[in-house]
């Protein structure tokens, strides 16, 4: 929603991966929220010393909010969970409304369907959602894999 916690986490881990894969020259990556809450700041603390105990480094980001061109500019917009999908589709030009999908679509062997928000939580929520994204991004990227093969 604010672009500060789930969705600057799944950036940072998605990107890594990408970078890992030397596919930054094919895929490119970006966060943005469904509200201006956050628009111009960092990624919450919590998130961003989570994420840099496991090698990701979220520092350089900026909240924005998500825009109509995003859906031009990107093949796939990725949403947490189905408020912000659902604002999504309603943002997105009806030709374009199926490039909103579910992270967690990604990764059928979790239970999950929807990242939860860990804003309101303590450490723990950070870590479970760290989880979370790293299983999805992973088939996220498998899934892109095999769409261009």
């Amino acid at each position: 929603m604010g672009n500060i916690c789930r969705s600057p986490t799944a950036h940072g881990v998605f990107q890594a991966l990408v970078k890992r894969n030397k596919l930054s020259d094919k895929i490119h990556v970006d966060s943005a929220g469904t509200h201006a809450y956050h628009v111009g700041e960092p990624p919450d603390k919590r998130a961003q010393t989570t994420a840099l105990k496991q090698g990701y480094n979220l520092s350089a980001q900026r909240a924005r909010q998500v825009t109509v061109e995003d859906f031009e500019r990107f093949d796939y917009v990725i949403a947490m969970d189905q408020a912000n999908m659902s604002a999504l589709r309603k943002l997105a030009p009806p030709a374009l409304r199926q490039r909103v999908h579910l992270l967690m679509s990604y990764a059928p062997q979790r239970p999950e369907t929807e990242v939860p928000d860990p804003y309101y939580g303590g450490p723990q929520g950070f870590e479970t959602v760290l989880d979370m994204v790293e299983v999805a991004s992973q088939g996220l990227l498998d899934h892109i894999l095999s769409q261009t093969d």
